[in-house]
């Protein structure tokens, strides 16, 4: 086989592959967008949330709640927030402060394919 070749021949076949060592992404059956493909949606507009905690209450308790009450969130401190886009969770991350504002590092980016109902 040439050294120059930028391709590996299959042993018993004439098919070729890609080099191991630049093997495709697992996509379970989806089909991967390169960037260029999705570059018409630039402009696209999304809206970004980052949610720190839920809770459920009653409406005889939200009924009570007044300037100074405190919301106890089901989430333990310290433990990542989910980053939503368009209400879909697509990260985890970790409170920042950047010039007196508030900010999120990314610790985690959730798989599309992974199959997960968020």
């Amino acid at each position: 086989m040439d050294n120059h070749n930028s391709t590996q021949q299959v042993a018993g076949t004439d098919e070729e592959q890609a080099p191991s060592a630049q093997a495709a992404p697992d996509t379970r059956g989806k089909k991967v967008v390169e960037a260029t493909e999705l570059e018409f949606l630039g402009d696209v507009p999304l809206a970004v949330s980052v949610e720190l905690g839920r809770l459920s209450v009653t409406i005889k308790d939200l009924l009570q709640m007044g300037v100074g009450t405190v919301l106890e969130m089901e989430k333990l401190a310290g433990e990542p927030l989910e980053i939503l886009v368009n209400e879909k969770e697509v990260a985890k991350g970790e409170v920042v402060v950047i010039n007196e504002k508030f900010g999120i590092r990314l610790t985690d980016i959730i798989d599309p394919f992974s199959g997960a109902k968020n």
